[in-house]
């Protein structure tokens, strides 16, 4: 492009900075902008300190086409609610066409902008196109994905003859901007839903809440933001899992503004007249779907009323919600398990500083068939183990009388690494396992560990399962693919039909809509689910050497320190309650990760799991 290049990342500083400490308003200044030639990038505003605030600047009434077009991007990236600066540099008809809604892209750094010819001072129309590196999207419905390639939009300016002032008339739908500026503007938190994918649950058991992470915008009114979008529906990827409890078509009341807390926690939420037919159990449902999407949001919200018609429909608090529905951060393991030395199943305690394991009652802490990886189920009354030459899955109750009996899957996979992968026990007291044979390489469902195994559908998988783990929710999957000479952690959704919905007359299953978490990681060597939409993986990137680290099951990178590192990692497990110690099986055998501490030796011995 021969044209004059606007800049690349953020430009000259028209915007101002505002810090509300003690209720005044701080300015930090602002400078011009050069109208013509390279604009300099400014240090992106600090993301750490939630009391800063950013607010673009409006143009000049003599603002040259390089200025209205920077001025526009620096307004992409401010605290404006309505992105009412941004809209001053359109023309009136493309304020009122521009959508910024309706997407975000994130680049890896600020979009550059070029004229894509030399301006000339008697032009009235030109046109610059913004590049850059996508790292990723959030859609519509404010869902993360991961996007690579390059960005090339046009920007199209005019002159208005009547006051010779430049305006952008076409512009991209959506919203554009660096990763710095992504990270201190937007914010994930998670709404949710309850699995609707309860095929074999026990009659009369709570609802398993499930969570749909979303990204908003962290300075813009977020309670309001998350109140609305969870009204709005599940994302499109989870929506078939899940139902929600509010009635089809439920909003806020027309006319509603911003949801204020109270000085006692209290968030009253005016709903549409849908709503007002709700009996107690559903109204309650709704106010517990409401305090688990809004527990993490400052000011926190203790209490939720639902009001529709002028009147009260139901309250709730937080400490109550856990009783309406379950959520699997509050399930603390009791015990982590193990392989010892002698290849039995043995335990500690969880949350113990007591380091000498014990047997597990049953088979399979009894030593008669020797073990190279198990899972426990999430009441930990039963488990599995797979033999040590890979080839066997086996099952039993951990009672003092529980027997080994015959394996309930076998392997013919050559090779060891070729045959089962470490099994992973579902919500739902199911028992999910790969195959990794070759020449038949399946995932296997186990219903109540028990049954004949289900083979389970996998349509537009590529490549062999070598890892399986599956979420608390009993509706997401995390799977270790292995394709050509590349480990990928994939997300899968898992779809259950009732009896008779497979070719033999049985349920059938499966797992849907696989998408990368980690796109950028070569070589996925272990992972395991902690917390409810967020994963530890053990991996390295290409040329890279191996590294620790959380990812969201969106692909996403939270933004919290990464674990400790710790050499040569070959399992890792976490448990749903983020305040459980991390696990690993590494070089130095098996150690844990207590929190606010640095990696300690544990004991002797391989496989680490917590229930699931």
């Amino acid at each position: 492009m021969g044209g004059e290049r606007v800049g690349h990342g953020r430009g000259a500083p028209v915007r101002t900075v505002a810090c509300a400490v003690g209720g005044v308003v701080l300015l930090a200044g602002c400078a011009s902008m050069p109208d013509s030639g390279d604009l300099r990038g400014v240090e992106s505003t600090p993301r750490k300190d939630p009391q800063v605030r950013v607010f673009a600047m409006p143009p000049s009434e003599d603002a040259t086409p390089p200025q209205i077009v920077q001025g526009f991007l620096e307004a992409l990236t401010s605290d404006d609610p309505d992105y009412r600066t941004a809209r001053q540099y359109l023309t009136p008809k493309a304020a009122k066409s521009w959508r910024p809604e309706l997407s975000t892209t994130v680049l890896s750094e600020g979009p550059g902008a070029y004229a894509d010819s030399p301006v000339r001072e008697d032009a009235d129309s030109l046109t610059y196109t913004l590049t850059g590196t996508k790292v990723a999207t959030v859609d519509a419905q404010q869902s993360y994905a991961p996007a690579t390639g390059s960005y090339d939009k046009p920007v199209r300016l005019t002159k208005d003859p009547k006051n010779d002032q430049w305006r952008i008339d076409a512009v991209p739908q959506g919203v554009v901007m660096g990763k710095s500026d992504f990270q201190r503007n937007y914010m994930s938190v998670n709404k949710y839903y309850f699995a609707s994918n309860t095929e074999g649950a026990d009659a009369g058991a709570l609802p398993s809440a499930v969570a749909d992470p979303v990204y908003v915008r962290s300075h813009v009114d977020p309670t309001t933001q998350m109140v609305r979008s969870l009204l709005a529906g599940p994302t499109a990827w989870l929506d078939p899992v899940v139902r929600s409890s509010f009635p089809a078509g439920t909003e806020l009341r027309k006319g509603t503004g911003s949801l204020t807390v109270d000085d006692r926690g209290r968030l009253s939420v005016p709903l549409n007249g849908g709503v007002a037919e709700a009996g107690a159990e559903q109204c309650e449902e709704m106010a517990a779907q409401l305090l688990f999407t809004l527990r993490n949001l400052s000011p926190v919200v203790e209490e939720v009323e639902l009001r529709a018609g002028g009147e009260q429909l139901c309250a709730l608090a937080q400490d109550e919600a856990e009783t309406v529905a379950v959520r699997s951060t509050l399930d603390r393991p009791e015990h982590l398990y193990f392989v010892d030395e002698e290849q039995r199943l043995v335990r500690i305690a969880a949350d113990s500083s007591d380091m000498e394991p014990e047997p597990v009652p049953g088979a399979l802490g009894e030593g008669g068939r020797t073990l190279r990886s198990v899972a426990v189920a999430r009441d930990e009354r039963t488990a599995a183990g797979v033999s040590a030459d890979g080839t066997s899955l086996y099952v039993s109750a951990l009672v003092a009388s529980g027997s080994l009996g015959e394996p309930v899957l076998r392997s013919r996979g050559k090779r060891e690494q070729d045959r089962l992968s470490a099994p992973s026990w579902d919500a739902q007291g199911d028992l999910w396992v790969a195959d990794r044979d070759p020449g038949n390489p399946r995932l296997y469902l186990l219903v109540g560990g028990a049954e004949e195994p289900l083979p389970v559908r996998t349509p537009g998988l590529d490549g062999r399962v070598q890892a399986v783990r599956v979420a608390a929710d009993g509706v997401r999957i995390a799977l270790v693919v292995e394709e050509d000479d590349r480990r990928s952690l994939m997300i899968g959704r898992i779809e259950r039909s009732g009896p008779g919905g497979g070719t033999d007359g049985r349920p059938a299953v499966t797992v849907r809509e696989l998408r990368s978490a980690t796109p950028e990681l070569e070589q996925v060597t272990a992972m395991s689910w902690t917390g409810e939409s967020r994963l530890v993986v053990v991996g390295r990137e290409q040329g890279g050497v191996e590294q620790m680290k959380y990812v969201e099951v969106d692909g996403s990178i939270p933004d919290v320190p990464p674990p400790a590192a710790l050499t040569g990692v070959k399992d890792v497990t976490a448990a749903a309650d983020e305040q459980t110690p991390l696990v690993a099986y590494s070089v130095d055998g098996i150690v844990r990760l207590p929190s606010g501490a640095q990696w300690q030796k544990v004991t002797e011995g391989t496989a680490p799991v917590y229930p699931g």
